[in-house]
């Protein structure tokens, strides 16, 4: 029997159908121009955003359906086929490459990134696991270390890629479940503080990843080439003011700034929808990931609550480091804004994984406006 849909969350159903249909608006706004030129058709990203919107909705409802425990059952397979999906993007010949990294597998009519899969496994992984081992979690060698080599491996293959961004957001998104599941801080901290050393080697020894932190530092000191990107988004905005140019009159996206659909989708909102479209969608990403959390809180199992909580976690960090790199607080670094940005995969584990969060919600009573909550 299928539930009624005033059982789910509908703040955080709401919320992912809003961003997603802005999104499919801001990405034909950011590329009509350059998909004119370089594919004869302004419509081009538009269609196939359009279709990944649709195909994303249908995952989203079918997903809400299921019941969440479904993936605990499923949760050592889907990481296991990541890993191979990981391997096989290496491969010549299967894995497709773009601007020196290989991190797409080409099917007929779409690009599939592995990345996207291998954030949403981790979490069913590491949330069944820490389901499995809540009396061993705060151990060395039978809680902390096995999560240490899953991770590695996976960090391994990312950088592989490469893939530093999505790399990160998996070491963040890790640590913080175990920090909520209560791994000892010694732990967590140790294995930052030995990081350390290997992140500044990973960046410093690799041209353009040094260049990207020099011109977070000081962009003007090459404004043509490392400041380039970071400056023009900041053009973007500034010319953007308080209500923005409006919809479709942006000019930094007339091939002035690069990325503009994608990762710098979000200096088009600003430069034509203003401080003010900019803070809205801020404000629904941190709607969006407060429902989460107190989904993760009132789970009636501890499975349901490190689910729910790694995916509040995973939207909140990529939501964070996309709207940090386009305002210039974070060095430039390839990631996704959830929901917006171009990107079939990115699109379809995104409304997956709300998918996942309304069934967790299913028959729990959370207030839209008070704190407590009814199970």
């Amino acid at each position: 029997m299928f539930k009624k849909l005033e059982e789910y969350d509908l703040v955080i159903m709401l919320m992912a159908i809003a961003l997603t249909c802005f999104g499919v608006v801001m990405v034909y706004s950011a590329s009509s121009v350059m998909a004119a030129k370089r594919f004869h058709d302004g419509f081009f990203f538009l269609k196939r955003q359009g279709i990944f919107a649709l195909v994303g909705f249908g995952v989203m409802i079918c997903v809400m359906r299921i019941n969440y425990h479904f993936w605990r059952q499923m949760a050592v397979p889907a990481l296991l086929g990541c890993l191979v999906l990981l391997v096989l993007v290496l491969i010549p010949g299967i894995g497709g490459s773009a601007g020196g990294a290989s991190r797409w597998i080409r099917l007929p009519g779409f690009n599939l990134q592995p990345s996207e899969i291998a954030k949403i496994a981790l979490i069913m992984y590491m949330a069944y696991s820490l389901d499995k081992k809540q009396d061993r979690i705060k151990s060395l060698g039978g809680g902390f270390i096995p999560y240490m080599v899953v991770l590695m491996i996976l960090l391994g293959l990312l950088l592989k890629q490469p893939d530093m961004g999505a790399a990160l957001t998996l070491f963040f998104v890790a640590f913080v479940m175990l920090f909520a599941a209560g791994t000892r801080l010694t732990y967590i901290i140790s294995v930052f503080l030995l990081s350390l050393p290997f992140i500044y080697f990973l960046v410093m020894n690799v041209a353009y990843r040094r260049r990207r932190i020099m011109a977070f530092l000081n962009p003007w000191d090459d404004p043509q080439n490392s400041g380039f990107q970071i400056i023009q988004s900041w053009l973007a905005l500034g010319t953007g003011g308080v209500f923005g140019q409006g919809l479709g009159e942006g000019k930094q996206k007339l091939f002035y700034l690069p990325e503009a659909h994608t990762d710098f989708i979000l200096s088009v909102v600003g430069e034509e929808l203003g401080f003010i479209g900019v803070i809205v969608i801020v404000g629904m990403f941190f709607l969006l990931v407060q429902r989460a959390m107190r989904i993760a809180v009132a789970a009636p199992d501890t499975f349901g609550r490190f689910l729910a909580l790694g995916i509040a976690v995973l939207f909140g960090i990529e939501a964070t480091v996309n709207m940090g790199v386009v305002t210039g607080l974070l060095p430039t670094k390839g990631l996704a804004l959830p929901f917006i940005s171009y990107g079939g995969s990115s699109l379809l584990i995104s409304l997956f994984a709300v998918g996942i969060l309304l069934n967790i919600s299913s028959g729990l009573k959370i207030s839209p406006i008070t704190t407590k909550d009814e199970s």
